[in-house]
């Protein structure tokens, strides 16, 4: 297929090179993977045309991203791709369902980390994409793996050292705060736990609708607000060895941090607080801070939506008593073990992870990627419509990053339970009993389903 420019015919690979450089992807990205096969020594893309492979993705932003640019694979592969996007809760039971039955419809399909990461791994439903990885006739001279953040390989690993998805999303969590508040108060983006409760409480205006704090006090939800500062405190919930670390003194003075911030600095009715419920108030400008995940921020700068346009500060997790770690969370992309495409379905994979398609993850707000490169290219693509301090904050948190929910069976349970608690902390009980309760009620739920 060729285009043509002022009469001159131009190969359809030189074109799609032209299109990206114009997006500023393509001194980041290399472009080898349009490169002809004998360029590329024994790597074909073409290999495996005529074949056609099935895929399942969640319904989201990145979805729409591979099915936008799904034709761009097919015409580099000749293979056929039928896709199909589902919702996120009925995706996750569609794909277990599917799995248990030992035949499931689809050769590449899209995993929750934080919460399926430990039901994949114990079926061994996925297959181990490292023997694809290792064989120079399957995957791109270009591909680059070591592109790829720690964080996010570490995350796609199983505790057998199988690695049984790609790195897709990450979601890292952040603060967002207000700077023409720090600003009147003559303060700086804190730096450590001590100088956020400070900030908070120098910022907390009730008199004039000015919150200090605003976080998840919901049930479930909050959960993860906890365990960031418990991250910083240098322990896990639940340790390597699978014992429950949740009433510790590290996490009972995680818990005491989350007390006072919900309690003393945020707004009126923070319990029943979702993400949503923060976000509107952060927007309004009637929050100094806001912890949450990175992937919030674009209505921020909406200004159909926002009133704090252009004041909005974007800065890394500050760093606790004992480390520094921003949570994380997370979703991957990998080959199902039954398929009988795998060679192809690696292909699909592979290009879905590529530096071109995680840089037009970044650039066009679908999501937050797992490499590197991806950062580099925004931060010089004219293309890049969100504040670079956004992009930065992603940046720096990737370098720290580290899950902020246990890897378990028994994820939705250990949130309920321990959600409970927190929300009970904000109505004035004590930490430690809290989280004495909720530790003694979770242990058996834990040790049956990890035995299960």
């Amino acid at each position: 297929m060729t285009h043509s420019v002022k009469g001159a015919a131009l190969p359809r690979r030189t074109v799609l090179k032209q299109a990206l450089a114009g997006a500023g992807l393509a001194s980041a990205a290399g472009l080898g993977w349009w490169q002809p096969a004998e360029a590329a020594g024994s790597f074909d893309w073409k290999k495996y045309q005529g074949t056609s492979i099935e895929v399942s993705l969640t319904k989201n932003t990145r979805g729409d991203l591979l099915q936008k640019y799904q034709k761009e694979f097919e015409e580099l592969t000749g293979i056929k791709v039928g896709a199909e996007q589902v919702p996120e809760q009925q995706h996750r039971q569609k794909v277990a369902i599917e799995f248990t039955s030992g035949a499931p419809s689809f050769d590449v399909v899209t995993a929750s980390w934080h919460v399926q990461k430990r039901l994949y791994g114990k079926g061994k439903w996925f297959e181990d994409l490292r023997p694809f990885l290792a064989d120079a006739t399957l995957t791109a001279p270009d591909y680059d793996f070591a592109d790829f953040a720690k964080g996010a390989v570490d995350y796609a690993t199983q505790p057998d050292g199988r690695m049984d998805t790609l790195p897709l999303n990450l979601d890292y969590w952040i603060i967002y705060w207000n700077k023409e508040l720090f600003q009147a108060k003559g303060l700086a983006f804190p730096k450590n736990f001590d100088e956020l409760i400070s900030a908070a409480q120098t910022l907390n205006d009730p008199k004039k609708g000015i919150s200090g704090w605003v976080s998840r006090g919901m049930k479930n939800a909050n959960v993860p607000v906890w365990t960031s500062f418990l991250l910083g405190h240098g322990v896990d919930p639940i340790d390597a060895a699978g014992k429950l670390q949740t009433d510790t003194p590290e996490a009972i003075a995680a818990a005491e941090i989350y007390k006072r911030l919900n309690r003393e600095f945020a707004p009126p009715g923070v319990v029943g607080f979702n993400w949503n419920e923060c976000q509107t108030s952060f927007v309004q400008g009637k929050a100094a801070m806001w912890l949450d995940g990175i992937g919030f921020a674009l209505p921020l700068e909406d200004p159909t939506r926002s009133r704090i346009v252009g004041k909005v500060g974007y800065g890394v997790m500050p760093a606790g008593p004992k480390a520094q770690h921003s949570a994380l969370f997370g979703d991957g992309i990998g080959i199902a073990a039954t398929s009988k495409n795998k060679q192809a379905a690696w292909l699909y994979c592979q290009w879905a992870t590529s530096k071109v398609m995680q840089s037009r993850n970044l650039l066009g707000g679908y999501g937050s990627p797992g490499r590197q490169s991806a950062f580099t290219t925004a931060l010089t693509s004219p293309d890049l419509k969100a504040p670079k301090e956004w992009v930065e904050a992603m940046s720096g948190s990737i370098k720290i990053a580290r899950p902020g929910l246990p890897e378990i069976f028994a994820v939705t349970e250990f949130r309920d339970t321990f959600g409970v608690a927190l929300t009970n902390l904000i109505g004035g009980a004590d930490p430690a009993t809290e989280l004495k309760k909720a530790t003694e009620a979770f242990k058996p739920v834990l040790e049956k389903t990890e035995k299960a």
